[in-house]
């Protein structure tokens, strides 16, 4: 019974056995890839990744399938079906970015859903063991590498800092000095004088670590000049 469960498993030919193996693979392999991304709160879950690589692995069954057993299609190729995929997934993975305030967000779990697909396919195609690693490695990506970026402070990140002021500002020396003590490059300012209510609106692009607290950053910031506001933000629409 077993040599034949395996020869089942493993044979180049689709049949009943491998197939409901490979859909109750790739279903397990998703479920794994989303509940990384659900557990970071990303849109695309559980759910949304199992529908993704069991679409995928019996995309890649039909591409199989149809030459294998229909007569005078022997020769066509079973790739067809299956490399649609690769170009169906893009909308899917591009509903799942956001843009908001000129930021873009979601891409890590866009790039998720399109290698999601491809190992779907790798499951319907047979290559077991290397999905699984694939499905690893991926994990590997998602939770170590995010601590590593976190404990290492890797990439920046532009952010704008809108402050208004009830006094007409004359010096910018004081909030270059605060910048560049909590370690924040200024790569450029704009500044808006009214001059007959006497106040100031000064905006500020800066550049931070991702994961910089910036709060005390934003104190330091209030007690240079009279605040009356101070804004933060991804990026501005100015």
């Amino acid at each position: 019974m077993l040599p034949y469960l395996t020869d089942q498993l493993t044979s180049l030919d689709v049949n009943l056995t491998n197939s409901l193996f490979r859909m109750v693979l790739s279903m397990m392999l998703g479920v794994v890839i989303g509940a990384e991304r659900k557990r970071k709160g990303q849109i695309a879950g559980i759910r949304t990744f199992a529908l993704i690589t069991m679409g995928s692995c019996l995309a890649m069954l039909l591409s199989i399938y149809v030459p294998q057993e229909y007569l005078g299609l022997k020769n066509g190729d079973p790739g067809r079906i299956a490399a649609q995929v690769i170009t169906g997934i893009g909308f899917l993975g591009g509903g799942a970015m956001i843009r908001a305030k000129g930021s873009v967000k979601g891409l890590t779990t866009a790039a998720g859903i399109w290698i999601s697909a491809i190992i779907g396919m790798a499951v319907g195609i047979g290559m077991y063991v290397v999905s699984i690693g694939s499905t690893l490695l991926i994990l590997v990506v998602l939770v170590m590498f995010d601590w590593y970026e976190h404990w290492q402070s890797v990439g920046q990140e532009s952010k704008a800092i809108n402050i208004r002021l009830g006094v007409i500002l004359a010096d910018l020396a004081p909030y270059r000095k605060v910048l560049a003590e909590y370690g924040v490059h200024l790569s450029t300012f704009f500044i808006e004088y009214d001059y007959a209510s006497q106040r100031t609106e000064l905006n500020m692009m800066v550049l931070v670590h991702s994961h910089a607290d910036l709060l005390p950053l934003l104190a330091a910031l209030e007690k240079i000049s009279p605040t009356e506001s101070i804004t933060l933000t991804s990026q501005a629409e100015i």
